[in-house]
């Protein structure tokens, strides 16, 4: 089994890493990558990387996702396997489907339900797609936690999307009440009274939130921009969406320190 990992930013180095260390032949293609995890070739280009590869795992961010499928499809064998894993809206994955279908290639929208830090490969994902099923086979014997949940791309997506609607907007909620705690020396408080309403777990979730909400701000409010172009289509109200929106967006311009 070969598998090319498309973008070596926080999600992709893990997952070239992580299955480079169970014995994965890896190879990985990043223009601006800061270092490549140990066990893991690094490629010239995008062509290089998914050349022979039985799957690719693309990990590019939603905003170049489309011009990474595009530049693989033609360096890829036909039994090979494209898996998207970032992050855009069902109509965006569908497009993305199309293409590949056109060139021959299996498509499976994966979406990732976590953040990957946290628990690495053994983040929990959700496939979607015509060729879903092998894809979960191979998952399943890397020993990935993965379901299927459709057999139509775009599926996974809009799950994780409706997921986001509440994570981030938890996050948001979060963020306002300890900021506003803050200004009366409430805030330890706060986070006490916040903690024990999201369980055991609490704690370790509130200081996650706050720390690192503000770090990934941009990339978040991109998300909830999809997640509302999603709610829209499906005709359904969003309010707190927007809300959310707007809270990423002031943190993302917000100044250092």
């Amino acid at each position: 089994m070969r598998v090319a990992v498309l973008g070596l930013g926080e999600a992709g180095s893990i997952y070239a890493a992580d299955l480079a260390g169970r014995g994965v032949g890896v190879t990985a293609a990043d223009p601006v990558a800061p270092a490549v995890p140990a066990g893991v070739t690094f490629a010239g280009d995008v062509g290089e990387a998914v050349a022979g590869a039985d799957v690719v795992l693309s990990l590019v961010g939603g905003r170049a996702a489309g011009a990474a499928l595009e530049e693989a499809l033609p360096a890829m064998t036909p039994a090979g396997i494209f898996a998207d894993m970032n992050t855009a809206d069902p109509a965006e994955k569908r497009r993305l489907a199309n293409r590949a279908e056109q060139r021959g290639i299996a498509f499976v929208d994966v979406a990732i339900l976590a953040p990957v830090p946290r628990a690495r490969i053994g983040t929990p994902l959700v496939l979607s797609g015509a060729a879903a099923v092998g894809l979960l086979a191979v998952f399943t014997g890397w020993g990935i936690p993965a379901a299927c949940v459709g057999n139509e791309a775009g599926v996974a997506a809009g799950l994780k999307l409706l997921r986001s609607v509440f994570m981030k907007g938890l996050a948001a909620t979060i963020i306002e009440s300890a900021t506003a705690a803050r200004a009366v020396g409430a805030e330890n408080w706060i986070i006490d009274q916040i903690a024990s309403e999201l369980g055991p777990s609490g704690h370790a979730l509130v200081a996650r939130i706050l720390e690192g909400t503000p770090v990934h701000a941009a990339r978040r409010e991109a998300e909830m921009c999809d997640a509302r172009t999603f709610l829209e289509t499906l005709g359904a109200p969003h309010p707190m969406t927007d809300g959310t929106i707007e809270w990423l967006h002031s943190l993302s311009r917000a100044e250092p320190g």
